[in-house]
């Protein structure tokens, strides 16, 4: 479905990713794992085209390198970044609607979806987003993401800063997702989430994959673990 291969990325002239290569199958949640700096997140925006790329982002047989930002989401790939972006003047209900590809749309997610998932952001719908707490607003991008009817999402550090209850709500989130068919690569620093939600578990360092196996191996493998992935 998603086919990354032998993938280069850079900042000016900063060398940040080294020849990455990875796929993500229909339906499956992958864990892009490693500490700050390791190349994971550039790894998300490499696909999204929101850094400049060399080598191979193949999706559904149509190559999406040099693609901007926009097409990438218009081919059916959702990408949550890590800060949060909502419209703060906006209420939480005319946020989702802002997600949606159109008007007309009758995609595999409507507004009652999301009110079942996160029940608190159907008590808010009528509050200005900009109000709502750290935990709220990530609920709200995560739906609004939906909104759009992705095939796969992209999620960049869904639980930082998040008290351990709404952890549990971005989990079961994560879950429903596979349960509809949709694929998940999930960018986190945090083991616990990655194994309990992922089929496969990617480590990265320096900008490359120094591991890919199941939740299970990761959890055996203490070495990996120590090298790459413990603070």
């Amino acid at each position: 479905m998603l086919h990354i291969e032998n993938l280069h990325a850079y900042y000016g002239k900063s060398h940040v990713l080294h020849g990455v290569t990875f796929d993500v199958q229909p339906g499956e949640i992958v864990a892009l794992l490693g500490r700050n700096g390791s190349g994971r997140s550039t790894t998300a925006k490499a696909i999204m085209g929101l850094v400049e790329g060399e080598g191979s982002i193949r999706w559904r047989d149509q190559e999406l390198l040099g693609r901007k930002a926009f097409e990438v989401a218009h081919a059916g790939i959702g990408y949550v970044p890590e800060n949060r972006d909502i419209f703060p003047t906006l209420t939480v209900h005319q946020n989702l609607l802002l997600g949606m590809k159109g008007r007309t749309q009758t995609g595999r997610w409507g507004f009652d979806d999301m009110y079942r998932m996160f029940p608190r952001l159907k008590e808010r719908q009528h509050t200005e987003a900009g109000v709502l707490s750290g935990g709220e607003q990530q609920m709200l991008t995560l739906c609004r993401t939906l909104m759009g009817d992705p095939d796969l999402v992209m999620i960049d550090e869904p639980t930082e800063g998040l008290a351990p209850k709404i952890v549990e709500l971005v989990a079961e989130y994560l879950r429903e997702l596979q349960r509809r068919g949709v694929s998940v690569l999930l960018v986190e620093q945090k083991l616990t989430i990655a194994l309990e939600v992922s089929q496969r578990c990617l480590v990265m360092g320096h900008g490359q994959i120094v591991f890919e196996g199941s939740p299970a191996q990761l959890k055996a493998s203490a070495e990996v673990r120590k090298e790459w992935l413990e603070v």
